[in-house]
């Protein structure tokens, strides 16, 4: 069980995808922690739930340009960002369509880079020190059948990460990806309900089961506190020791 305690009190964050999977518990845990929490997403009735509990709601379609610029235009400066907005659809590498290998890409990469660059510049000029936390995946460091999109958008985010790093560092902007395994949200259920896909998957994972939500939310509120001050740049697996074989 988690006995982790973070304090985030005063502190505004953003967590995007926050109406499902991974971001509705980061959305939850930081609010527990103090935080004043930004959440985005799409899902009325979850939004409807997290503002019902004290967060600042935001519903928009992330993959929308237009939409999202003008929504993050009227934030204020925030101290944290979780980029946890994600879709995945699943085509055979041979039959990879442009339209699905684009919408993957518009919302786990485009959308995160241009949210992370609208929060750091704001940070930036208002000299605000704070963290970022990219929502990357295990498929960024192995091959998944039926993954090609996937898999591309999250080996882009981490490389995103760092050059973010790179270039706010010296601003006191702290960036860093976690790469969890299949983690038991609505999406991850759907892509791996199938026996023979399941049963392999965790027959690679020495730990034996796939992640709870709250498994990966504990390292993101790691990553973004003050006890990961010397952190940046990394793409961190939340795995069971899936990639240490």
């Amino acid at each position: 069980m988690n006995t982790a305690h973070f304090d985030f009190s005063g502190q505004r964050i953003l967590v995007t995808g926050a109406s499902s999977g991974i971001g509705w518990e980061v959305a939850r845990q930081l609010l527990i922690s103090g935080a004043q929490v930004y959440a985005l997403g799409r899902d009325p009735g979850a939004l409807q739930q997290l503002e019902a509990q004290g967060c600042h709601v935001l519903r928009v379609e992330i993959g929308d340009h237009l939409q999202l610029t003008a929504l993050l235009a009227d934030l204020p400066v925030m101290h944290g960002l979780v980029n946890c907005a994600g879709i995945s659809i699943l085509e055979a590498a041979t039959d990879v369509s442009a339209a699905a290998f684009d919408q993957v890409m518009t919302v786990n990469v485009r959308a995160a880079a241009m949210v992370a660059a609208s929060v750091a510049k704001k940070m930036l000029a208002q000299g605000v020190a704070g963290s970022i936390v990219n929502v990357s995946s295990q498929a960024s460091l192995v091959a998944l059948d039926d993954h090609l999109s996937y898999c591309a958008s999250k080996g882009a985010m981490d490389a995103m990460t760092r050059v973010q790093c790179g270039e706010w560092g010296r601003h006191g902007i702290r960036v860093n990806s976690v790469n969890p395994t299949v983690t038991l949200t609505p999406m991850a259920m759907m892509a791996w309900s199938e026996p023979s896909k399941r049963d392999p998957a965790l027959a690679a994972i020495p730990l034996g089961r796939f992640a709870e939500t709250s498994e990966v939310a504990a390292p993101i509120l790691f990553l973004l506190s003050s006890a990961a001050s010397m952190i940046s740049g990394v793409s961190l697996p939340i795995d069971g020791g899936y990639t240490s074989r």
